[in-house]
């Protein structure tokens, strides 16, 4: 078929429906010819036309009586020349990195690669031709109406994150319809609503949703890639959560699970993989940027153009210092605020992005393009600040703007309650937002985001349940993962029925709930653990999309129990300011006196001193937050005050007595939690002035409380 093209626009890049057909743009400042090539249902090639206008290093041209639905693919033509880091291919069909919809997964029997695999020479050119064992993208009709869309725009201060797998939240809930189960309509079907307004989170962070594949090594082990950071397409929603299909019809039903979730006012965040590709180093495959301008998408070696600088473990860095490979990765941040109503992102392995030559730089272009854009300063902008190269931990370094994975707040919590000595002075820093990490630099308690566990890691249940890690299942001779996972089994590796580890082990796990969901600054709890989920001591789940990391919701009555203990800890949290502040703790005048809005007390009801913070070995305090305090007025200008709070805390395995401070406002303490009680938490109790709190327990009380 010889079809009619036009010169079309170098710009939007990507295939645009337009009233005459569809304008292709890819940009390639390197190659020497492209064509587009076009596919019907079966997968079979109809037709090859060459973009033949360049402005600027785009190829583009209008193709005549293309469609949304269409799918196509390019072929791009330049040196086959890897020792100065070019690897055209011509023969291999690559995906447009602008596909705002993807088909199908790799085939990797098929001759993938740009050079030949059977000699093992990643020199040698491979003529074979790759379409068959290919993605193809998919032209997609931008339409859908968003009437009616009311995005929540909840402060981050008020936040209560849910990080959520998009597939393994509803694959075995009997509630939603089959059909349903794992995709994006799942996750906004009714039951699935239900719960999570039940469990009172504001905004669920979706494990990675860009069109990614399964890895090689995986596929031929029998496995496939869960959790997603093996990206392919930044702006096609992964078609494999769609309960309609890959035709392009994935990118609608993942708006309308948006347009769900906001109704019932459940912000949207995406947890994004821009650091690297699903590419991998020399010896991976040609699927799409690697074959069209692989000396500028991607960061090579300085003198040694063959190989790339990994800052991710992955086998490249995507080259962010290149302006057009900047522009990609903000054209797609601005392509899932506009078009996909997304409310955030988190950026895996973030210290990448900022990377100039080798070193984080909070100076970096990135950084600069992002906070004086309009649209993306506006939304959730969460940083995991580190990766895997030299100077990459950079944990309360990160710009204005940006919120961070506290990875020391995860750090110390565990151990602290793991009985490590030394810690309460830290434990303290961090229960009360951080301040030393983030008052310094003109950032709020809220650039704290609070984790003790992850999708990277062990689950709740397990962190309480195994001194070792047990990830047998992934093939690797349990060799991966993380080996210090600062856990603690309680006495026995694994399930028991000795009623007294259980007993331990419901309490540390709420303790840890406790700690999260009541600390100053952003909780973000592991999808999951609220429902007791375990993944059997598997502390690197990313290869197991089955029963092992899938959301289990035939409960217990130990799991329902701790369901509904999350679900009214979040309630408390959101009722009261006191519990989720917008400034650090510091003492105020009024009327001329000096009012406290934090105060530490020891056992014997006097305030912590000096050498009571030098104790290494006391695991016990007592905190007082004052609900007067706040700082803050609302909208009609009326300063904001609440209840005071005040939080016994002992993580050594003996009781302790306390001596009740007297509260802010000189009424009687009331209990509303205590973690030691397992049949009835929140009971309600008064305490005048002495409190037995027991080992390894939490109790919580409010001043003037019904």
């Amino acid at each position: 078929m010889n079809r009619t093209t036009l010169p079309g626009r170098p710009y939007p890049l990507g295939a645009t429906p337009q009233r005459l057909g569809t304008n292709f743009a890819l940009f390639s400042e390197t190659a020497t010819a492209v064509r587009v090539c076009f596919f019907d249902e079966n997968g079979v090639e109809t037709d090859c036309v060459p973009l033949k206008e360049r402005t600027a290093f785009v190829w583009h041209g209008l193709v005549r009586d293309i469609k949304p639905g269409q799918r196509y693919g390019y072929r791009v033509e330049g040196p086959w020349d890897p020792a100065n880091g070019m690897r055209f291919n011509s023969n291999k069909l690559l995906v447009d990195p602008y596909a705002k919809a993807i088909e199908g997964q790799v085939d990797w029997k098929k001759p993938i690669f740009a050079y030949d695999v059977a000699s093992g020479d990643e020199m040698k050119f491979d003529p074979q031709n790759s379409a068959d064992g290919v993605p193809k993208s998919v032209v997609v009709d931008p339409k859908f109406d968003w009437s009616g869309d009311c995005p929540p725009d909840t402060p981050l201060a008020d936040s209560i994150i849910y990080e959520v797998h998009v597939g393994g939240f509803t694959k075995q809930n009997e509630l939603v319809p089959e059909k349903l189960r794992g995709t994006y309509a799942g996750l906004a079907s009714d039951a699935s609503i239900a719960y999570l307004k039940k469990l009172g989170v504001t905004a669920v962070e979706l494990l990675p949703v860009h069109h990614f594949i399964d890895e090689g090594q995986l596929v031929d082990k029998g496995l496939r890639d869960y959790w997603g950071y093996n990206t392919l397409g930044y702006f096609a929603p992964m078609s494999r959560y769609s309960s309609c299909g890959d035709d392009g019809c994935q990118v609608n039903e993942f708006k309308q699970m948006v347009k769900k979730l906001h109704s019932e006012g459940i912000e949207v965040i995406l947890d994004v993989v821009y650091n690297h590709t699903c590419e991998g180093n020399g010896l991976g495959p040609l699927l799409s940027m690697k074959g069209i301008d692989n000396v500028n998408y991607y960061r090579r070696v300085p003198g040694k153009p063959q190989y790339y600088m990994d800052f991710t473990g992955t086998g490249n860095t995507l080259n962010l210092v290149h302006p057009q490979v900047l522009k990609l990765v903000m054209d797609s941040l601005r392509y899932w605020v506009t078009e996909m109503h997304v409310d955030g992102f988190r950026f895996d392995l973030a210290s990448t992005l900022a990377r100039e030559e080798s070193a984080v730089s909070k100076l970096s272009g990135f950084f600069d393009v992002i906070h004086q854009d309009p649209i993306l300063q506006n939304v959730k902008l969460i940083a995991e600040p580190w990766d895997v190269g030299d100077g990459g931990y950079q944990v309360g370094n990160f710009p204005v703007l940006w919120a961070e994975w506290n990875g020391k707040y995860r750090d110390t919590v565990r151990r602290f309650w793991k009985g490590d000595e030394g810690l309460l002075s830290d434990f303290a820093y961090r229960f009360t937002g951080s301040s030393d990490l983030y008052q310094g630099d003109g950032r709020k308690p809220s650039a704290s985001i609070n984790f003790i566990t992850a999708h990277d890691g062990f689950t709740l249940t397990d962190l309480v349940s195994y001194n070792e890690k047990h990830n047998e299942a992934n093939g690797d001779d349990n060799k991966d993962g993380a080996d210090n996972n600062d856990s603690w089994n309680m006495g026995a590796e694994g399930p028991t029925d000795d009623q007294a580890i259980n007993e331990l082990r419901e309490r540390q796990v709420r303790n840890f709930l406790t700690t999260l969901v009541l600390s100053q600054g952003v909780p973000m709890i592991c999808g999951g653990d609220e429902l007791g989920r375990s993944q059997r001591g598997n502390n690197n789940g990313y290869c197991q999309d089955n029963e092992l990391t899938w959301y289990d919701w035939k409960l217990d009555v130990p799991r329902q129990r701790l369901m509904e203990f999350a679900s009214k800890l979040i309630h408390l949290r959101r009722d009261h300011p006191n519990l989720r502040r917008r400034k650090f703790f510091q003492d105020r005048k009024i009327r001329g006196s000096v009012v406290r809005d934090i105060a530490w007390y020891g056992a014997d009801g006097n305030e912590f001193s000096d050498a009571n913070w030098n104790e290494t070995w006391a695991k016990s305090i007592a905190i007082l937050l004052n609900g007067q305090t706040l700082g803050v007025t609302d909208e009609d200008g009326k300063e904001v005050k609440d209840d005071s709070f005040l939080f016994l805390i002992n993580a050594a395995p003996e009781g302790v007595e306390f001596k009740l401070p007297e509260s802010p406002s000189k009424s009687q303490w009331r209990q509303v939690l205590d973690t030691q009680n397992l049949d009835d938490p929140f009971e309600s109790c008064e305490f005048t002035e002495k409190v037995i709190l027991g080992g390894r327990s939490i109790r919580v009380f409010r001043d003037g409380a019904k």
